[in-house]
């Protein structure tokens, strides 16, 4: 197997892929340093992470130990009739919405979420306080029928979205439909109009695009967001939790393997879907800031090398996107790691950035601190630097 060569200066954490001691600096764009990253799987896939029979029961545990304070709700069924969960927790005017796992193979945010459910409803006068001045909604999977069989997409095919919408017979089906899989990147379904109704025209479409909600996963978001928005008025904040491939770097001098990439931005130009009075993108950057400052405070360990997701992104079928448009300050998360390759690698280290990351955004909110934070801050964090597998 050939070694490639990056830098490493993991100060007080270091990552387990076969990281060895740092050599002299050097410029930005050069990695000194020998790793392998990609290569070596741990041949787990998903089974160490919970199945929909254990987060079912893990959530009605939640909900027991917590005498309610966290309350758990089926607000939605998959095309294959497995439950879609919400967790609430809080009584605070200041609403934080989490979605995890809208792609099956990414599960970290799912077993993150369940720890901070924990924290968050517990009686330490922290959570008590938290609680006050905030309420969080969360739907620890969403895509429940792809978590259960590892794949990206969901379990459906496009004859079961016809049989639903009869007016698509005969249409082509929707760019993101993986007829090998058969099933859908559900996260390419989302409309800002909360109301629309698919319509032939608008079909195949593109990533470009909006979406359709013909997927009972993005419906059943649409449901809860529109839920939250008749009781707050605004969603104030949306957050979703992905991973991505194993192996970025920073784009520093000094670069360091990058653990996670964070984005605010999933719009280029608002104007291009209509008129969205609320889109505020310095509200999204100052959400972003506080989940890089949270895990700054670990210093030159791996949890603070965080990236910027690419930002010449423009995907208003997301999820992210389409809520952007609606007023939400949105965050992404994209933690470097995915079953297929990694398996249960690195899994206490990466759940654990997610808690701490997410973890500080809530915390920010419901102490008011965020308001004080600098958006252009945001510009600062380091790109992310592809590294292909060696």
């Amino acid at each position: 197997m050939s070694a490639r060569r990056w830098t490493a200066v993991l100060t007080g954490l270091a990552l387990p892929l076969g990281i060895v001691a740092a050599t002299t600096s050097s410029p930005a764009n050069a990695i000194p340093t020998q790793s392998h990253c990609g290569t070596e799987a741990s041949g787990s896939g998903n089974n160490g992470f919970v199945n929909h029979a254990q987060l079912s029961r893990t959530l009605e545990g939640i909900e027991r130990t917590t005498k309610g304070v966290v309350d758990v709700e089926v607000v939605g069924e998959s095309n294959q009739g497995r439950e879609i969960y919400t967790a609430r927790v809080g009584e605070g005017d200041t609403v934080v919405f989490v979605e995890s796992q809208i792609h099956g193979n990414e599960n970290h945010g799912t077993e993150a979420l369940l720890d901070l459910l924990r924290r968050w409803g517990g009686s330490t006068p922290e959570a008590v306080a938290l609680r006050e001045e905030v309420t969080i909604v969360a739907i620890p999977r969403l895509n429940v029928d792809g978590g259960e069989r590892d794949t990206r997409q969901n379990e459906m095919t496009w004859a079961d979205v016809v049989a639903a919408f009869p007016q698509l017979a005969g249409v082509a089906p929707a760019w993101n439909y993986n007829a090998r899989v058969g099933g859908f990147d559900v996260n390419r379904d989302f409309n800002p109009d909360l109301d629309y109704v698919p319509q032939p025209a608008d079909f195949p479409g593109n990533s470009a695009d909006t979406g359709w909600y013909i997927t009972p996963e993005s419906q059943t978001v649409r449901d809860v967001y529109r839920g939250l928005e008749a009781e707050f008025g605004t969603v104030d904040y949306f957050v979703d939790l992905h991973n991505q491939w194993s192996c970025y770097a920073t784009d520093d001098p000094e670069p360091r393997m990058s653990p996670l990439s964070i984005s605010a931005k999933f719009i280029d130009d608002p104007a291009e879907f209509g008129t969205w009075p609320k889109f505020d993108m310095e509200a999204s950057q100052r959400a972003n800031v506080a989940v890089y400052e949270a895990l700054q405070d670990y210093g030159r360990s791996g949890y603070g090398a965080v990236t910027l997701y690419p930002q010449d992104t423009n995907l208003p079928g997301t999820a992210l996107g389409s809520f952007a448009l609606r007023g939400s300050a949105v965050v992404l998360f994209e933690t470097s790691s995915q079953t297929q390759y990694d398996g249960m690698k690195r899994n206490g280290m990466l759940r654990k950035q997610i808690e701490i990351g997410l973890g500080g955004l809530v915390d920010a909110v419901a102490d008011g601190s965020i308001a004080t934070l600098d958006p252009s801050v945001y510009d600062t964090i380091p790109q992310r630097v592809y590294l292909p597998a060696d």
